[in-house]
């Protein structure tokens, strides 16, 4: 019997790459979907964040049996606080399954794969202390070892980011846009990793992406040059050119003597982690975002739609590596355009940090007011 050919997922991890699910809800746990990815799609990681839980906790009735528990132990405190400790407690439920369900892949891969993210408060985003204390009670929480928790890679993050890492916590860093802060991200990371081994930790059980959000870069830098005029050229071209300068830049971290004294001491590189592509313009092809972005050693996460998408129809090769004269050098383009980088990737950090901690709030305000109704029902 010919073997069954494999299907482009497949070919896709083949290279080097991990596909992981940027989505969790306690439906895709308990109703089998989530391992039919694991199964079917070559799915091999989860990550979740405010805006996740906000849609997957606000729809349906899947939460309201526990919220319903958790409102009656409050008595009549169904308070936005209270919310907070009523998702806490829901979230940390779904994690801790999604952990146990990526467990075998976690077992089977020595640690590489099989890990769930779950967000730090989005509120604390520009609190260094507080942010690394919140890590800290999340890993306590879930108590899983292959948890990673999400820290945004705002300027306070880096100092929280480091100081997880020195004290051997798992982190997947978010919310990273420009060059400039992703070298400060990825070096935050080596300190970290060398704190660790200074104070006789082991630094095996350690693990970190470097997430790289990919089509809001060319959504932004898209819309400054419909507002100039003309440039079309240029359009769609950003995102990609960041992420292979940025996938450099990771090669030459994570090699050398620094980084070989650390590999010699059991310790693994932050890999880089390709998050947000699925296209948002539709005149893009829609696997774009995969197809250009694959290389050895890297991280997709990706919607479910753009995984069926890509099972469908991806054309898998190593591409990261090519143009890079050309990445380089559109920056200038941009530039001479009237585009400014640095202004882009700031906005887009800025804006990223609101958005999830306005999901968040909206969440929160949702549960109150589901838990006052279930509670008068």
């Amino acid at each position: 019997m010919p073997s069954r050919s494999r299907s482009p997922l497949e070919r896709l991890s083949a290279l080097g790459q991990s596909v992981w699910v940027d989505f969790l809800s306690r439906d895709s746990i308990l109703g089998g979907h989530l391992q039919r990815l694991v199964d079917e799609r070559a799915v091999v990681g989860a990550t979740s964040n405010p805006t996740i839980f906000q849609k997957a906790m606000s729809e349906g009735d899947a939460y309201d049996e526990q919220l319903l528990t958790l409102s009656d132990a409050a008595s009549t405190d169904n308070s936005p606080a209270r919310a907070k400790d009523a998702f806490w407690a829901m979230a940390g439920q779904d994690i801790r399954s999604a952990c146990d369900l990526f467990r075998p892949v976690w077992d089977g891969g020595a640690g590489r794969d099989g890990y769930v993210s779950l967000e730090v408060d989005p509120g604390l985003a520009y609190d260094s202390l507080r942010t690394y204390r919140e890590a800290v009670r999340l890993h306590k929480l879930i108590d899983r070892p292959n948890l990673m928790v999400k820290i945004p890679a705002t300027k306070p993050g880096l100092a929280a980011i480091e100081d997880c890492i020195a004290h051997g916590l798992s982190i997947n860093v978010t919310l990273i846009f420009s060059l400039r802060r992703y070298a400060e991200v990825a070096e935050s990371y080596a300190r970290g990793i060398e704190r660790l081994v200074a104070e006789g930790g082991d630094p095996s059980s350690v693990a970190s992406v470097a997430s790289f959000f990919v089509s809001r870069i060319d959504t932004e830098a898209d819309k400054r040059l419909d507002a100039i005029g003309g440039h079309e050229h240029l359009k769609g071209q950003l995102a990609i050119a960041n992420a292979r300068l940025a996938y450099q830049h990771y090669k030459r971290v994570f090699s050398g003597p620094r980084w070989e004294f650390l590999t010699d001491k059991h310790a693994t590189p932050q890999r880089v982690l390709w998050a947000s592509t699925s296209t948002k313009d539709p005149a893009y092809r829609d696997t774009l975002y995969v197809d250009e972005l694959i290389g050895p050693d890297t991280v997709n996460t990706m919607p479910e739609e753009t995984i069926e998408q890509y099972h469908d129809h991806g054309r898998p090769q190593p591409r990261l590596d090519r143009d890079l004269a050309q990445a380089r050098k559109l920056f200038d383009q941009l530039a001479a355009a009237g585009v400014d980088y640095e202004d882009v990737t700031e906005t887009l950090e800025r804006e990223g940090v609101e958005k999830f901690a306005g999901s968040f709030d909206d969440l929160l305000a949702a549960l109150a007011e589901k838990s006052r109704a279930l509670v008068t029902a």
